[in-house]
């Protein structure tokens, strides 16, 4: 006869408390992939804000035979690990109060039907650590569009945004989450051709797997980008284009420093305002520190000449381009395109499941002047993907009113 086993009762309820960096970790390792913003380390980095890692804790009870593990009430209870997030708390100018920020997160169930039970929770832990509002970046996709279907729209003078093209693919569990933050009250951020203060609404992307799970080889991930590309690299490889990498930490080499150099140079050329070198040296330290492969800086030389260079970010089967410098002399050597060939043969090697452009917006007119840009990432054969953006639930509708006034005037 066996012996009576632990049987589960219906019905488990979801809890949220702040837990260890370690505990974090140890969650996202377990996973396929999550962004590199919800790691404990990107706290480190954006240490002007006030870090947390929450967890949500499935609390299941049970009823219990002969053998099993009872309470006073002839039951028995049991907590897992089911979810993570960084949040990242903005204080408001003068007063004890903080928007609370989960940027590409929180890393949860976002197929669960019952969005409510998991964010419930949540938004009364951070009111409860003095948070006026929430603003999240849901990890889902709602639309995909692909090379070939881009490139068609930028051809046609009828398409403007991606908007007005057929997408390739429509994802159901994307559209079912922004039904329900809209039920629940949740605001989407606005943003005007899908670049913000935030994280990007719309990316690129390379999958380095096709549509079975099966991993893609480097030969088709070449043949699949344009002609141009594949033109580019080659010319790269004769003209002595060589890439080199390092971790940047401690930056003993000089890389980081180089990295920064062609970066500054990079900003006064494109007409941005250029991170201090200080900010990467954190990054780099960081994020190095939490995991030796986390982050890779790459460097392209002509003749000892620096003609490119990129930080790529891994977690887990995601791998980012995560920021990018190219010279203005010798750009006939196509440093920028043997760069990211370089980045994505190393993603493959690392078995990663996508190769990750980071921010396009959803221009497709041949006059806007960020068409560049998408043109480019287009022609590595990838998809441009449309994520659900970011939201916004207000606590203290005052005080969530007085911050987005500020926060407009600080531009």
């Amino acid at each position: 006869m066996t012996s009576p086993r632990t049987l589960p009762t219906p019905g488990s309820a979801l809890t949220v408390r702040t837990i260890s960096a370690d505990d974090h970790l140890a969650f996202l390792r377990a996973r396929r992939s999550a962004s590199f913003l919800q790691t404990p380390a990107w706290g480190q980095v954006k240490g002007e804000w006030r870090s947390e890692s929450l967890g949500w804790f499935r609390v299941s009870t049970s009823s219990t035979g002969e053998g099993g593990s009872t309470d006073e009430g002839g039951s028995a209870t049991e907590e897992t690990l089911v979810g993570v997030a960084l949040v990242l708390y903005r204080r408001l100018p003068r007063i004890k109060r903080y928007l609370a920020y989960l940027p590409e997160g929180p890393v949860i169930d976002w197929g669960d039907d019952d969005l409510a039970a998991w964010l419930t929770p949540m938004t009364a832990h951070l009111k409860k650590q003095g948070a006026f509002g929430v603003r999240m970046g849901p990890p889902v996709v709602t639309r995909r569009w692909s090379a070939a279907s881009v490139k068609d729209g930028i051809a046609d003078e009828a398409v403007r945004r991606l908007g007005d093209l057929v997408p390739t693919d429509r994802d159901h569990t994307g559209a079912r989450v922004v039904s329900q933050l809209h039920e629940l009250g949740w605001r989407p951020q606005v943003v005007d051709g899908g670049f913000a203060a935030g994280q990007p609404r719309y990316v690129f992307q390379v999958p380095l797997r096709d549509e079975s799970g099966v991993a893609r080889t480097e030969e088709d991930v070449l043949m699949g980008m344009n002609q141009l590309w594949r033109r580019n690299i080659k010319k790269a490889d004769k003209s002595g284009v060589e890439v080199t990498t390092s971790t940047g930490r401690d930056d003993e080499d000089g890389d980081l420093k180089a990295f920064h150099d062609l970066y500054v140079h990079t900003a006064e050329r494109d007409h941005f305002t250029p991170r201090p070198l200080s900010y990467f040296r954190t990054m780099a330290d960081a994020l190095g520190g939490e995991d030796p492969d986390r982050l890779r800086l790459h460097l392209a030389r002509h003749e000892g000449d620096l003609v490119a260079a990129t930080i790529a970010i891994r977690v887990g089967a995601h791998a980012w381009y995560s920021y990018g410098a190219s010279s203005t002399e010798k750009r006939d050597v196509r440093g920028s395109n043997a760069i990211q060939w370089a980045m994505i043969r190393d993603a493959l090697a690392a078995g990663a499941d996508v190769y990750d452009l980071r921010g396009i917006t959803d221009t497709l007119d041949a006059d806007d002047s960020h068409i560049g840009l998408i043109q480019f990432k287009v022609g590595t054969g990838g998809e441009a993907v449309e994520y659900a953006g970011e939201w916004d639930l207000p606590l203290n509708r005052a005080l969530y009113k007085a911050f987005d006034v500020y926060m407009k005037r600080r531009g």
